[in-house]
């Protein structure tokens, strides 16, 4: 196998170890029907978010790596689109995402009781829209991938 044979398979798996787990991460809270649920349920997705980043990493290395190696591929829109909307999605990480979960983890931290309280159900949606509008562009990015429409 050639080097880019390899990067392929290390970015085919980075895009399922990555791209998997944060496409589950809005069902893990959705659930909760208790403080104590929604503690652990967020404690699950900051582990989560671990196999997201490491997977999000490697997927952005070796896509400008076989970028590198086969340069044709900065004149194909299909790869600047899809390069240009990774970007964007992990800019929203520390922004978007970062700016709707703090009150809630503040509210985790400070709440005292088990009933969940109605505070927290405007500042749950407002991060499961963030986190929806980021799992469309990743799912726009894997079509672009597969699809290469132009």
């Amino acid at each position: 196998m050639t080097l880019y044979s390899w990067l392929v398979v290390v970015h085919i798996f980075s895009a399922i170890i990555g791209m998997g787990p944060g496409f589950i991460l809005t069902r893990v809270t959705k659930s909760a029907k208790t403080m104590e649920e929604l503690r652990h349920g967020f404690e699950i997705k900051r582990q989560l978010h671990i196999f997201v980043m490491v997977g999000g990493t490697l997927l952005l290395i070796t896509g400008l790596w076989m970028g590198f190696i086969n340069p044709s591929l900065f004149n194909q829109g299909w790869y600047l689109i899809s390069l240009i909307l990774f970007v964007l999605a992990l800019g929203m990480g520390p922004t978007f995402l970062k700016w709707s979960s703090n009150p809630i983890k503040e509210l985790l931290k400070t709440y005292e009781g088990e009933v969940i309280p109605n505070s927290y159900y405007p500042m749950a949606q407002k991060l499961y829209r963030v986190e929806y509008f980021e799992n469309t562009i990743f799912i726009i990015i894997i079509a672009l991938m597969i699809i290469k429409p132009f």
